[in-house]
């Protein structure tokens, strides 16, 4: 996930180098919305399954709660 995520950036600042803002973009959103959703989507598992815990909220709004 971690990986994927490093490499989608990557291919993006490739992009922003060689002035093409069109597949910058792109990258970017198809590589930031997926983990968007899925930080959501944890956030709201973490919350129906325990009790309220600030740090697996911060966590996941640093993009870190699949570590978790």
């Amino acid at each position: 996930f971690m990986s994927e995520t490093v490499a989608a950036l990557c291919l993006s600042a490739g992009y922003r180098h060689a002035g093409d803002r069109m597949w910058q973009t792109l990258t970017m959103f198809f590589a930031l919305m997926p983990c968007a959703l899925v930080q959501l989507s944890l956030v709201f598992i973490h919350r129906d399954v325990s009790r309220d815990r600030p740090l697996v909220l911060l966590l996941h709004l640093l993009q870190l709660g699949p570590l978790v």
